[in-house]
């Protein structure tokens, strides 16, 4: 079991990633798929010169490899590759043209409602305080579309945009988003081995997982500072297709939740700072978590070597901890990472303010 749903698909995938990212590089670059500083006016550019930034290029078709020689062709499995495809080539328009964020946004809501249309959904959630939420059996009258529409589907189709959103906001620094993937979807392939009875769907799951970790460490060789290439906007497929898994044998909100509580929280307070200021919650700055690290002086190395470690301590936490005990990491998590963020947004300006 271990070479065949584990180790093969990850390790197929890696080396399939390997070789698709120079080749992918060259192409892109034919395409002007180019980060130029000096041309791409954006408040987050770190970077001093210019970068082919179509990576979920590689990832898409590396994953999509992994699908083909280890997934069975279910409905879930063709819509949700279809959905990625979708996600991919607004990405690679968004690469090339930069884009209205509204116009990306509206295709993330029709990518994540494919992937709720072929059936995976959240039926339920665990009460950390004892049984379950049944989402499922709660269900609203759609008159004006002749239909009815579960909470469980809502729920879902929910969580799908947050996971795109949050995880591109999560690619400020070289090498930060491909650990993070690789880190959190080897994570859910565990968890979804843990059942007492493992079936075709627990298969899916950590087959696809092993195989979304394979091509975001594949990717991750190519993306550590300094960077060869970036992730781009068409690697929002990729956080798709995690968001997916992350949902489709039975729910495993909180754990996702958990190894990605860093980016998911700055990805929160990103939204709420944003509305509190008046201004969109799609308006570009440059206050997330990583760009305060750097402007305190913290290399993206080190940076990205703090996003990774935190998520393998909480994802290695997500499998022990009981739901009761998720629960109070989450809190804790949410409580550290905002301290942290207050303390240094406070701190720099602080030392502005004294200059």
């Amino acid at each position: 079991m271990f070479t065949n749903i584990i180790l093969l698909p990850l390790l197929i995938t890696f080396i399939s990633v390997i070789f698709l990212t120079p080749l992918s590089i060259s192409f892109i670059k034919k395409l002007g798929l180019i980060d130029d500083p000096r041309k791409h006016k954006h408040p987050a550019v770190i970077h001093k010169k210019p970068i082919p930034r179509g990576g979920g290029i590689p990832l898409y078709l590396g994953a999509l490899i992994g699908a083909l020689l280890f997934l069975p062709a279910t409905k879930e499995v063709v819509l949700l590759f279809t959905a990625g495809l979708i996600a991919l080539s607004v990405g690679i328009l968004d690469d090339k043209f930069d884009l209205s964020p509204y116009f990306r946004f509206i295709f993330n809501i029709i990518s994540a409602l494919i992937v709720v249309g072929a059936g995976i959904s959240i039926p339920f959630v665990t009460n950390p305080l004892g049984g379950i939420f049944y989402l499922d059996s709660l269900r609203f009258s759609l008159d004006f579309l002749n239909m009815t529409v579960a909470l469980s589907d809502v729920i879902a189709l929910i969580w799908l945009i947050w996971v795109m959103n949050m995880l591109n906001w999560s690619k400020g620094v070289d090498g930060q988003m491909p650990g993070i993937i690789g880190i959190s979807a080897a994570v859910i392939g565990i968890l979804s081995l843990r059942f007492p009875v493992v079936d075709q769907t627990n298969l899916i799951t950590a087959k696809l997982s092993f195989i979304l970790s394979g091509a975001a460490f594949g990717f991750l060789i190519f993306n550590f500072y300094p960077a060869k290439i970036f992730p781009g906007y068409g690697a929002t497929s990729i956080y798709l297709m995690l968001g997916a898994v992350s949902i489709l044998s039975s729910a495993k909100l909180a754990t996702a939740i958990l190894v990605m509580g860093v980016p998911m929280i700055d990805g929160a307070v990103t939204i709420i700072r944003r509305i509190l200021s008046r201004k969109s919650p799609f308006w570009h700055d440059r206050k997330h978590l990583h760009h305060l690290l750097l402007d305190a002086g913290f290399g993206q190395r080190r940076i990205a070597l703090f996003y990774w470690i935190i998520s393998a301590i909480l994802g290695s936490l997500s499998l022990l901890l009981s739901s009761r005990g998720k629960l109070f990491a989450v809190v804790m998590v949410t409580i550290i990472v905002g301290g942290i963020l207050f303390f240094v947004h406070f701190a720099l300006k602080k030392d502005e303010n004294s200059l």
